[in-house]
């Protein structure tokens, strides 16, 4: 269907047009318009799928979905770095939406997603096609996703040969992933935390050693906290949990501390910095809910107040020295120890029994997929390295550079939440 702006300018076309309203001198969208009255007099009005496709087309490439065709002409397009995402994407089919709600059948659900036959064996999903099937959804969170393009169907392509080839699929994921839920993160360009703030997190040995520190430390988080704990997986996070039901993803690393993939129900997974939803004795080693300890801390400070002045990843909200200087806080129930998410803070290193039992996982894949990640940190920068060693396929589902850049056997640069729903897992 065209969109009311297309409508609008349809009917000041047809009232002020110059040239008779010629098919051949209307803007590209409108020629594809559905509605008769604007199809050209001398031509039946046609479907927007079998209208002949453009002589620029090469021979054997995948149509163009409507909502790809080009919106201007090359000379006029804005650079790639320079332009949004588009919100909508490619259309969602039932399958899609379902996984979006939490729904996951049988396997065969994906049929319905029409698809052709590549060279090896592969199927590579046909987008337009998508539309037949397409239910209302919601919009993903864009306010802290960095700009880019939508998907082109020769990406997908490529994306749907590289998971159809995959049997034993290891997933690393990023906070790039968690960003379409709402969640800032800290690299993305224009939109990252250190592209918008000279914030920088807190550093492990800061925390352990000034009292003033996590007094700072946690009173950002208490106020953070209501927001942060309701953030909900979005189509990403449950597109991989449907692949491990399906048992093509063999294992999910994530560098999170959000909780998302675990809200969304994955299992064959490991958080490998840890949770933020989890707090434990430094001393004792008592473990307790993140909850838990919000009521305490309201418990201790019921008249204190402060307005967040700014969000920040993993749970902190900005706020002055001077708002936080009254804040009191907890110490172990058992012990009298120091508190700490159960989080590797910057600085700090994951356990050796963590690394080699990630190690063993990656050793039983086939291939790896990196997915909303730079891998500028070495603690999960590791396993790429040794997937290269293993000489295994990598794929690179990021925006903007990463590090495995250089290496990586293909690297696409679009929004985790709008590519993977057009995979097909089989």
């Amino acid at each position: 269907m065209p969109t009311i702006f297309q409508v609008v300018m349809a009917g000041y076309w047809e009232k002020f047009s110059t040239s008779n309203n010629r098919a051949s001198d209307k803007p590209h969208w409108l020629r594809y318009c559905h509605c008769a009255k604007l199809t050209a007099p001398s031509a039946p009005p046609t479907r927007p799928e079998a209208a002949p496709p453009p002589t620029s087309q090469r021979a054997g490439a995948l149509p163009r979905a409507p909502h790809l065709r080009p919106r201007a002409p090359p000379a006029a397009a804005a650079p790639r770095s320079e332009r949004r995402c588009v919100r909508g994407g490619a259309r969602r089919s039932g399958a899609a939406a379902e996984l979006e709600r939490g729904v996951c059948r049988e396997p065969a659900m994906l049929n319905m997603f029409p698809a052709r036959r590549l060279p090896g064996g592969c199927r590579a999903i046909r987008p337009h096609h998508l539309r037949h099937h397409s239910v209302p959804s919601a919009s993903p969170n864009l306010a802290f996703v960095p700009a880019c393009l939508p998907p082109h169907p020769a990406e997908v392509e490529e994306m749907q040969r590289f998971i159809s080839n995959s049997k034993k699929l290891f997933v690393m994921t990023g906070a790039g992933i968690s960003t379409e839920s709402g969640i800032p993160d800290y690299r993305s360009e224009g939109v990252g935390l250190y592209a918008r703030s000279d914030r920088r997190p807190i550093q492990h040995a800061e925390f352990v050693r000034s009292a003033t520190a996590r007094q700072r430390y946690w009173a950002r988080n208490f106020v953070g906290w209501p927001q942060f704990s309701s953030h909900q997986p979005n189509t990403a996070h449950l597109v991989l949990r449907h692949w491990e039901k399906l048992g093509k993803l063999h294992w999910l690393v994530t560098q999170n501390v959000d909780a998302l993939h675990t809200k969304a129900g994955s299992q064959r997974m490991t958080e490998l910095h840890g949770c933020t939803h989890r707090v434990f004795c430094l001393t004792c080693g008592d473990q307790t809910s993140r909850s838990e300890l919000q009521e305490h801390f309201e418990a201790l400070n019921p008249g204190w107040k402060a307005e967040a002045l700014g969000v920040a990843p993993d749970g902190d909200a900005f706020l002055t020295d001077e708002q936080v200087r009254n804040f009191q806080v907890p110490a172990c129930r058992k012990c009298g120890g120091i508190l700490k998410p159960d989080v590797t803070f910057f600085g700090d290193t994951v356990s050796r029994e963590k690394v080699d039992f990630v190690h063993q996982r990656l050793a039983e894949s086939d291939s790896m997929l990196v997915a909303g990640s730079s891998m500028q940190v070495y603690s999960g920068y590791r396993f790429a390295l040794a997937a290269r060693e293993k000489q295994l396929p990598i794929a690179v589902l990021n925006i903007g550079p990463t590090r495995l850049d250089h290496f990586a056997s293909l690297k696409l640069n679009s929004r985790c939440g709008e590519l993977l729903p057009l995979i097909v897992a089989h």
